[in-house]
């Protein structure tokens, strides 16, 4: 008789899940970081026009965002159903655009202003007085970068 008795095979132990919680908190920490909350929130009716040829803007963090439409059910009572201009999370006047500017290129490093791109988001039943406007302003301004957003579709669509 031996001393040694051999163990019989037990199967698969059991996973250890002693770490789980803490790569549950590094994901959640991760999301929590990377999420991008959305600036502005809209206060206007904005349906873009259709285009037949779109470009996506590579860095939206250079992007000046100029929202142009009438305002939302909530906001009729209040500011009327004339189209209006959106700066951020207020409504604005033209003559508003020059500062808004401004403190834009102030919110970004020196060597990023060249590069900054205004972006107009138009209804596209808005009045073109208005943006001929904007546009003016913006030329006062030295804002010469000028972006028209747009949907891709089909632009027999968009004559409606």
């Amino acid at each position: 008789m031996s001393k040694f008795k051999k163990k019989k095979d037990g199967g698969l132990p059991a996973i250890n899940t002693a770490s789980l919680p803490d790569i549950v908190f590094m994901l959640l920490f991760f999301f929590m970081v990377a999420t991008v909350m959305r600036d502005n929130s809209l206060m206007i009716d904005n349906h873009l026009p259709s285009a037949s040829e779109v470009e996506k803007l590579e860095k939206k963090n250079l992007v000046m965002y100029i929202y142009v439409g009438k305002p939302s059910s909530q906001y009729k009572k209040k500011y009327g159903t004339e189209a209006r201009i959106q700066l951020n999370d207020k409504f604005a006047e033209v003559s508003d655009i020059a500062a808004f500017i401004y403190s834009e290129r102030e919110s970004k490093r020196e060597e990023e202003i060249p590069y900054l791109t205004t972006s107009l988001k138009v209804d596209k039943k808005a009045n073109m007085g208005l943006i001929g406007d904007i546009k003016q302003e913006l030329r006062k301004v030295n804002a010469l970068k000028i972006n028209y957003a747009s949907i891709k579709g089909d632009v027999s669509r968009n004559k409606q």
